[in-house]
C-alpha cells in the first residue's frame, strides 16, 4: 500500500478511530498520543489485512486492542497527576450535558474490554459485528452488555 493510499484511509476512517481514542482518554495529548500509535500499528498491519472481515470492523479491531494495551501500561506505570490551571467559566450545565457527562464518567470507570464494547453499541454496531471485532460471540456480547448496564446503574 502506498502512503497516498493509506492517508486515504486514514481520512475515511479518522473519525472511528478518534471516537476509540476518546473513550480510553480524557486527556487532548494522551487521545492525539494514542490516534498516533493506532495510525502505527494500521501501516504495520495493512499488508496482512486478508479482507475476511470489513475493512471498518478491522480498523476497530486495531483501534480498540492499541487504546486497551496503552492502558494496561498506563497502570502498570506510577500515577502522577497534572494541574490543570483551566478553567471554562461557560461549560455547559443544562441537565442534558449533566447526564452526558455523568455517563461518560460512569463509562470510564468501567475495565478497558468493557469499554470497548459499550463505545462499539453507543456507535450502533449490530451485536455479530461486535463479536467479530472484540473476537467473541455475538451471544455473549449481549449478556455481557446486560451486566454492564446493571453495573452503570449502580455506580456513583
Amino acid at each position: 500500500m502506498t502512503e497516498q493510499e493509506f492517508s486515504q484511509l486514514v481520512s475515511a476512517h479518522k473519525s472511528t478511530i478518534y471516537t476509540v481514542c476518546y473513550m480510553f482518554s480524557k486527556d487532548e495529548d494522551e487521545v492525539n498520543d494514542l490516534f498516533q500509535e493506532v495510525l502505527i500499528n494500521l501501516w504495520r498491519g495493512i499488508d496482512s489485512f486478508k479482507g475476511e472481515s470489513k475493512l471498518n470492523s478491522w480498523i476497530y479491531r486495531i483501534s480498540l486492542n492499541t487504546c486497551i494495551s496503552a492502558e494496561r501500561k498506563k497502570k502498570r506505570q506510577p500515577q502522577t497527576e497534572r494541574l490543570d490551571m483551566s478553567i471554562n467559566l461557560y461549560e455547559d450545565n443544562d441537565t442534558d450535558s449533566r447526564q452526558i457527562q455523568m455517563l461518560y464518567k460512569r463509562v470510564h470507570q468501567l475495565r478497558p474490554f468493557d469499554r470497548a464494547l459499550v463505545l462499539l453499541w453507543l456507535e450502533g454496531l449490530p451485536y455479530d459485528e461486535i463479536g467479530a471485532i472484540t473476537g467473541i460471540t455475538a451471544k455473549n456480547v449481549s449478556v455481557r452488555l446486560v451486566r454492564i448496564r446493571e453495573e452503570l446503574k449502580h455506580m456513583k
